[in-house]
Order: C-alpha cells, then structure tokens, then sequence
C-alpha cells in the first residue's frame, strides 16, 4: 500500500496542474469576451509575421493594419470573403463539417489535402495561434472557435476577421488594404474591388489584388459571381437560404 507521504506531492502537483488549467481557461474565455467589444490592437499572425521580419532582416519590411469598424466597411467586403471562403458562415457554429469530410475523403484517395477551415476557424488561428499543422495548434484552433463563436456575434466574428487578415505582404486587414491597392476607403470599395481582396486570402504574400494574375482574376470573378448568387449583402445578414459551395 502506498504510503500517504509519498502520494503527498503528487496529489499536490496534480491539484496545481488542476488549478494552472482552470485559471488558463478562464483567463482565455476572458480575453475572447473583452475583444467582443474591444478592438484587438495586433494579432498573433501580425507578431510572427513581424518577428520573422526581424530574424531574417528584411529591413525595408513595413506591417500596415488599422482598424475600421464594421459601419465604415463596404458592405461587399465581408460578402466577398464569406463568397470566397465560407459560405455556409451564417448558419453553421464554427465548423463545416461537410468541408471537412470532403478533405478527409481527398486525403484518404490520396489527393492533395484540401483545406477546410471555416472563417471562424481562421480568426481564431489569426488572432491567437502561429502558423502550423501540429494536432496542439489545430486543437487550440478549435478551442477558440468555440469560444469565439460562444460569445460573439456572427457580425463581431466578420468584423474582426476582415481586419486582422493578411491581405498582402505585410498588410492586414481591410483598411490598409483598400488604401495600398485601391487608394480608397473600405467603404468606398465596389463588389469587383471587394472579390479581388478576397480572391487573394489562398495565398496573399504571392498574390496580388492590385496586379491580378490571370488566376487572381479568374478567382475573383468566380467570387463575384457567387456574391450575386448568394443573394447580395442580405446573405451575411441569414436572410437568406443556405447554399453550397459550388
């Protein structure tokens, strides 16, 4: 039988593990409701990015993003990424889990692994997560959608995620994305401006929205197209039926 002295410190340790746990949750969920109302004054993206700036001495390297609210944001803004990257975002509760049965069917068929994420997933690994496909990142990332998606508006999680993603080399968000490449204000951009910020979100350190490639285009179109499809601005609002990908 174990001695109670030596089942002491253990007991002691797993209470102060127990303790640690507690304390780091409600310290996150605290955090998440705060920047419900509160407007995040960086990112753990934007830090990296930052960082990795510094370490490889990229001097003339600049990080552009402010915050625009989402009353001076065109309406096509958010449209066009919920086009473009989530079209069930209205409806669903932070997973697509018809997306991520697709990219495991692909996986399994060997094809290449598509992603999945939904945009709640995305401004939750923007906000305050790091780049990577570890399971600890990718558990964290569906912890915060959670919570995210638990304590704030479908509003609050377009209005944030529209200003914190990368958009280009160093720039983030909307507002410093509509002065860099369109020389305009979020809430002047038109429908065709708004899917070509969208069409770049894939890949926006090698994609372009003031200097489209012919796929930057393409994409874009396809993003304005289903802007109309979907039924105009009125969809990012759930006033209208949920649909597919297509």
């Amino acid at each position: 039988m174990p001695s109670p002295f030596r089942r002491a410190p253990l007991v002691r340790l797993l209470r102060s593990l127990a303790i640690l746990l507690l304390a780091w949750l409600a310290l996150s969920w605290l955090v998440v409701l705060v920047l419900r109302f509160v407007p995040p004054w960086t990112s753990a993206m934007m830090m990296e990015r930052q960082l990795g700036a510094w370490i490889h001495g990229e001097k003339d390297f600049r990080l552009r993003q402010h915050w625009v609210p989402w009353t001076q944001v065109s309406a096509w803004v958010p449209l066009a990424m919920v086009a473009g990257e989530d079209q069930k975002f209205p409806y669903h509760h932070g997973f697509d889990l018809d997306s991520i049965q697709d990219a495991l069917d692909a996986a399994d068929d060997g094809r290449r692994l598509r992603g999945a994420s939904t945009i709640s997933q995305q401004t939750a690994k923007n906000l305050f997560l790091w780049n990577g496909r570890s399971f600890v990142r990718k558990g964290l990332e569906a912890y915060f959608t959670v919570l995210i998606e638990l304590t704030w508006p479908k509003q609050r999680i377009l209005e944030v995620y529209m200003n914190i993603a990368e958009l280009g080399n160093g720039v983030y968000g909307v507002g410093a994305a509509s002065e860099a490449y369109f020389h305009t204000t979020p809430a002047r951009l038109g429908p065709a401006q708004a899917a070509r910020l969208a069409a770049v979100l894939p890949n926006p350190r090698r994609l372009h929205a003031d200097r489209p490639s012919a796929y930057v285009q393409r994409r874009a179109d396809w993003i304005q197209r289903q802007m109309y499809q979907l039924g105009g601005p009125a969809y990012i609002e759930g006033r209208g039926p949920p649909r597919a990908r297509r």
